[in-house]
């Protein structure tokens, strides 16, 4: 038997989705989220926790040149 042609306005909401979601294309390998750079005048724990261990390679250089 062959199928007869039924325009897209006339089928149902559910196959018209069905439809559309085939002719769809993805992103790819794009991600769709604006990327928002970080406040720099904000506080950040993170960050603070960083600096004091920068530090600690110097602290060990002072204390090098003190021994010899």
């Amino acid at each position: 038997m062959q199928q007869t042609f039924v325009p897209l306005c006339k089928q149902s909401k559910r196959k018209q989705k069905e439809y559309h979601a085939t002719q769809r294309k993805g992103w790819g390998d794009v991600t769709p989220v604006t990327k928002v750079l970080p406040n720099a005048k904000a506080y950040n724990r993170k960050k603070s926790k960083q600096r004091w261990n920068d530090y600690e390679p110097c602290l060990d250089f002072l204390f090098s040149i003190a021994n010899t």
